[in-house]
């Protein structure tokens, strides 16, 4: 497994394991499920206090309690922002959905506090004193987002003055809008409407980490593409591709997303041993150029 430098600062795993479905695991398998994650070289983990309702945090904090030394060899990120009908990112609410974090995942600090879906009633000086009063009291180490455009960003820049070191969106084969806009630039058609605020190119700017979140969706957890007969150009390609490799096409489809220069990170949510084993070994092939690009348009997209 390579690594990355998440917002050029904090070094982890290309592949993070997303712990969403954790809280719907066997319970008992948990613990594989985790060390399998550790044995494929995953070292960054990502939590939200939503997740299972705080139980995927409790679960892996269970696993922390009994494996103490595990937490010292991991790079550690939740997230909060996300209440019953609302948003919120005041900084009273900031601060206790860390503190009760920390309580479920038996730790004294998080490696990185994200923020969830924007808050339009957001005061950036709030959000701000939140992370301030997190930071000091070493409770936080580093901060993002998840799910921002390129503006509420800048926003936040106004009064936050720790980095913001990743943004979480959705990105995959099937859902790769932040691409295909790009490439459609100066065009009339649909292909061609921004809805991201060029957050792609403005991460490489800005020395962002995009993480990718349902990387082998289409859809806002519509179906997964990969083995769909409803793709089947795309599952040919991967398939052939896949081939070529020794691997299978859910290992291409991963390497798809970490073939490009954006150095984003690929979040898995699976919890199949087997499965996981297959998306981390997307992080030592590099795809040619003209493999990328075959990809891309097996998938229905067309360049201008």
């Amino acid at each position: 497994m390579r690594n990355i430098k998440i917002g050029g600062i904090v070094e982890a795993s290309a592949v993070s394991m997303g712990c969403m479905r954790l809280a719907g695991a066997d319970e008992k398998a948990v613990p594989k499920i985790i060390e399998t994650a550790t044995e494929c070289g995953i070292t960054h983990f990502d939590h939200a206090d939503i997740y299972g309702a705080g139980e995927s945090e409790i679960r892996f904090g269970k696993y922390i309690k009994n494996n103490p030394s595990f937490r010292d060899n991991i790079v550690l990120q939740s997230k909060c922002g996300i209440r019953k009908g609302m948003y919120d990112f005041s900084k009273e609410h900031i601060i206790n959905s860390v503190d009760n974090s920390l309580k479920r995942l038996n730790t004294d600090y998080l490696d990185i506090l994200v923020l969830h879906r924007p808050d339009t009633l957001m005061e950036p000086e709030e959000v701000a004193d939140a992370f301030d009063t997190l930071q000091e009291a070493g409770k936080v180490k580093h901060f993002g987002v998840s799910n921002h455009n390129s503006s509420q960003i800048e926003l936040l820049k106004t009064a936050v003055k720790q980095p913001i070191i990743t943004n979480q969106l959705q990105f995959s084969i099937m859902e790769s809008g932040m691409v295909t806009s790009g490439l459609n630039v100066n065009m009339k058609n649909e292909e061609s409407v921004v809805h991201d605020g060029a957050f792609l190119e403005y991460s490489r700017i800005n020395n962002i980490t995009i993480q990718t979140w349902s990387p082998f969706m289409a859809g806002f957890f519509k179906e997964v593409f990969v083995g769909n007969d409803n793709y089947k150009e795309l599952n040919d390609t991967l398939e052939q591709i896949a081939n070529r490799y020794g691997v299978t096409p859910t290992t291409v489809a991963g390497a798809w997303i970490l073939r490009h220069p954006a150095k984003m990170q690929l979040i898995s949510g699976s919890m199949t041993p087997s499965r996981i084993k297959e998306v981390c070994r997307a992080a030592d092939i590099t795809l040619t150029r003209q493999e990328w690009y075959s990809i891309y348009l097996a998938a229905g997209y067309r360049l201008p």
